[in-house]
Order: C-alpha cells, then sequence, then structure tokens
C-alpha cells in the first residue's frame, strides 16, 4: 500500500510506527496492543494536524510497524489490512505503508524487517530513495528506538507510560505527537529545542 513521487535521489522521511504513535493501542497491565478490529481504531486528537505539518515541511511519511499477531494466528490478514486502510483514508498526508506480519522469533519466524530490524525502513528507503540520516522514526517503543539506531535515522520517542523500559537512549523523548513534530522540525532546521512539557 502506498503512493508516492520520486523526485529526488536525497529525501528526508519521518518513518512513524502505528499503534501508539497514531493511533490509541489496547494497553492491558502497562502493556500497548494493537486494536482488533478498523472499527477500534481512534487516532490521537493531535496526529492529523502534525502530519500536515510534516508534509508540508517537505518529509515523506512513512508507516512502519509489527503486526505479529497475523504470523502467530489471533489476527486475520484482513483485519488488519483493514485497520491500515482506515487510518491510510483518515491520514491522507501517508506516503507508504511497511508491516511486518512475521510472528518473531522466538515463535519460528525470524525476519529482517521486523523492528528492532531495520528492513522495513531500508526497504522504504530504497523505494523511495529516502535519505535515512536526515530522516526521523517516531515511536513509543523500544523496538523503535532500537530500529531507528539500526537504520541510522534520529530517535524520537513518545512516552505514553509503558510498563517497559527502553534499552537504547532517544535523540529525544516526548509526550505527544505535537511535541514530536516539533522536536522534528526544529532538529531539522538545526534551530533550538522548542520548550516541551516533557523530558527532552
Amino acid at each position: 500500500m502506498g503512493k508516492h513521487t520520486v523526485t529526488d535521489w536525497k529525501n528526508r522521511c519521518v518513518f512513524l510506527d502505528r499503534d501508539g504513535v497514531l493511533n490509541r493501542p489496547i494497553v492491558r497491565e502497562g502493556r500497548p496492543y494493537p486494536p482488533d478490529r478498523a472499527e477500534e481504531v481512534e487516532l490521537y486528537d493531535d496526529v492529523w494536524e502534525g502530519c500536515n505539518r510534516l508534509k508540508t515541511a517537505g518529509f515523506f511519511l512513512v508507516v512502519v510497524s509489527n503486526q505479529p499477531d497475523v504470523g502467530r494466528g489471533t489476527q486475520d490478514r484482513t483485519q488488519a489490512d483493514a485497520i491500515n486502510e482506515k487510518i491510510a483514508a483518515a491520514l491522507p498526508q501517508l506516503d507508504h505503508f511497511e508491516i511486518c506480519f512475521h510472528a518473531g522469533d522466538e515463535f519460528g519466524q525470524p525476519c529482517g524487517c521486523r523492528k528492532p530490524e531495520p528492513g522495513m525502513l531500508l526497504r522504504a528507503a530504497d523505494v523511495l530513495k529516502i535519505d535515512l540520516a536526515g530522516s526521523f522514526m517516531v515511536g513509543d517503543r523500544w523496538r523503535d528506538i532500537d530500529c531507528a539506531r539500526a537504520a541510522g535515522c534520529r530517535a524520537i520517542f513518545i512516552d505514553r507510560q509503558y510498563a517497559e523500559p527502553l534499552r537504547q537512549k532517544p535523540d529525544v523523548t516526548v509526550r505527544t505527537f505535537s511535541e514530536a513534530v516539533a522536536a522534528i522540525l526544529a532538529l531539522s532546521s538545526r534551530q533550538p529545542l522548542p520548550r516541551l512539557n516533557s523530558r527532552v
């Protein structure tokens, strides 16, 4: 899924995790889970405007999401696709989706695309001719931050207060998507970071 026009061999991108960044996850015992059905998808209030600001600034916007429940047999592929289609329809600023459906090493489905592996970012970079060093990854979990590091992007962590620690330090820690956008715009323009209501 995706739409894009290649105009340059070096383009900046903001890679966006899905659940916990664009839409609210289902949180159980301090851990986030994706919605089961498209009807459960609820975007954060600041996401549309934030995506618009990033798009206006000239960034590609690429969703990169682990959806291992499909590989594990606990979610049907059609349900996962319907969720992505609903998000794509609600956020026309998005250029491309990269989704990993593999269950993970512990389920006998190792791959190079499941975050923290950088495969989805590398694949999108090849398709869209993205300059990874000038790009950002926005995520809400340690896998997103480690993935950004592996791909050579700067890492923006939205702290949703889950009961899991980070493994590597992000470039910036914020509380909301709009704060993540403000940090990206400041870093990309080499301006001082704005005063945020969160840890930076």
